[in-house]
């Protein structure tokens, strides 16, 4: 992405009070800076690109450079929201006060600096944050060396640094479970979730390592239980196992909330579990075991307004899928409307995943009341910036339901287009599941069978390969963020989407 590029999306995500206090701390000069000027092009014109960005500034500031003006600005922007988060989150204020201490040893302020790093110590354990811990402690030993130990005998001394050696164990197996969760999640990235039992296999030596580290780890921490939890839930999501996961995430809920003084200001791990939880949920047809968790992700409060908008866009898509997914397209047109002020007009506060995953569930519920053009928009916002949104785990999924889209609307030519740059992809990097190569084959047929004999001959011919798939837990990863096969039969039997759906979900 170029520096100016993200610059305006940098901008964009930026919350009103975050602008205030940038446009606070630029209020010292009478003459409006170039880096001033350009924040508040920026401000003025959400949609406006990097070229557009360019010309009007040049226009402006004749005098001034572009590409330094814009990286000045990206740098001060930087320093404002950590000025912001230092007051916000124990983290950053953990960090924070071990700098200051430094500047206090540095003035020869030795007391204050040993009362301060004294402070960091006491909540880094509280907090369970080693690594502020680790630096605190090693930096205390470091000043009281420079200063010749000062009424630190030699057992005080060999007794900081035993829990010095302690701090580093923790560190070592929470990096080692790190290590493997990152693995897992690196493989199902690359690979896809697991699609055979031999890819299932591929998987066991991360299951056995881990289950090694359990072994000689102590689960009453809590950074260690949770990497546990999140690994064991993630395994099973990736092979299909949706009741075990929902198991790891309940007891990865009640972890959570047994230590809500160690959440992050935003609690960012937290609301990932609940989504998982919802997730699983939602894979296994229990709809009504939604609401609890529902209301768990309406009572978390931050002040962080983009995590705010995550956590609405997250209330907003589990409120759906309840409807979505028994093609009640009506109330899914409804449901969306009501948050149209509160959620699809501040998308710019969202990550790329959630702005993806709202363009994907708006296109399909455009799509269930047959207003193809607004589907299609909805999706081509997405599609025309496939460069930072290809690396999302559904973006292949978008483009499918892009193409369902272009099949109602009759455009074969760009079906044909686009079919052969995915099945080029698919081909390149060895990933695709039976269903998308169905869709593929699918989309093209420009011309279905016209008499009712001919449709049940072609229905039955293909109704058991897709009947095959929702038996498949492999397939069924790709079905549950739309079925597709639903979309086939409506068009072979000419039968409405909704009620194919509907009779779907009475067989759950």
């Amino acid at each position: 992405m170029l520096k100016s590029e993200a610059l305006i999306f940098l901008v964009n995500s930026m919350t009103r009070p975050e602008k205030k206090a940038f446009t606070i701390s630029a209020q010292w000069t009478k003459v409006i800076p170039a880096y001033v000027s350009l924040f508040n092009t920026i401000s003025g014109n959400r949609s406006i690109n990097a070229d557009l960005l360019r010309e009007k500034f040049l226009l402006e500031n004749k005098e001034a450079s572009f590409d330094t003006t814009v990286k000045y600005l990206y740098k001060i922007l930087l320093d404002t929201l950590l000025d912001l988060r230092k007051e916000q989150d124990s983290y950053y204020q953990l960090f924070n006060s071990i700098m200051k201490a430094r500047i206090l040893f540095e003035k020869s302020l030795f007391e204050e600096c040993f009362d301060l790093l004294s402070k960091v110590i006491e909540d880094s354990k509280k907090l369970e944050n080693y690594y502020a811990l680790l630096l605190a402690s090693r930096l205390e030993l470091e000043y009281l060396l420079a200063l010749n130990f000062p009424l630190v005998d030699e057992k005080t001394l060999l007794n900081k640094h035993h829990k010095i050696n302690e701090i580093l164990n923790f560190i070592r197996k929470i990096n080692q479970q790190s290590s493997l969760y990152e693995l897992l999640k690196h493989r199902v990235v690359y690979n896809g979730n697991v699609r055979s039992q031999e890819q299932k296999m591929m998987l066991n030596d991360l299951v056995v390592s881990e289950m090694s580290i359990l072994a000689s780890s102590n689960l009453e921490n809590f950074e260690i239980n949770k990497l546990h939890q999140l690994f064991q839930a993630n395994y099973l999501i990736s092979v299909g196992d949706y009741k075990s996961a929902l198991r790891s995430y309940i007891e990865l809920n009640s972890l959570f909330e047994k230590n809500k003084h160690l959440w992050h200001n935003p609690p960012i791990y937290y609301l990932l579990n609940l989504e998982g939880v919802l997730d699983s949920l939602r894979s296994i047809g229990n709809y009504e075991g939604m609401e609890y968790f529902i209301d768990q992700l309406k009572k978390i409060e931050s002040p962080s307004v983009n995590f705010n908008a995550n956590v609405n866009c997250l209330i907003f898509l589990y409120e759906l899928f309840p409807k979505l997914d028994q093609g009640d397209f009506i109330s899914s047109a409804t449901h969306m409307g009501n948050y149209a002020d509160t959620l699809y007009n501040k998308m710019n506060l969202l990550s790329l995943t959630r702005q993806a995953e709202l363009s994907l569930y708006a296109a399909l519920i455009f799509f269930g009341n047959k207003d193809y053009k607004k589907a299609h928009k909805f999706l081509s916002m997405i599609i025309l910036k496939g460069k930072n949104y290809f690396y999302l785990p559904f973006y292949r999924t978008i483009r499918l339901v892009d193409l369902m889209i272009l099949n109602e609307m009759g455009d074969f030519d760009l079906i044909s287009y686009k079919t052969r740059s995915i099945k080029r992809e698919m081909k390149d990097i060895d990933k695709g599941y039976q269903i998308e190569k169905v869709m593929l084959g699918f989309v093209n047929k420009e011309d279905l069978p016209m008499t009712s004999k001919k449709r049940n001959i072609l229905w039955e011919k293909i109704s058991v390969e897709l009947e095959s798939f929702s038996h498949d837990i492999f397939e069924q990863q790709v079905l549950r963020l739309f079925d597709f096969t639903a979309w086939i039969e409506s068009k072979i039997r000419k039968i409405p989407l909704n009620e194919v759906l509907l009779s779907k979900m009475g067989k759950h």
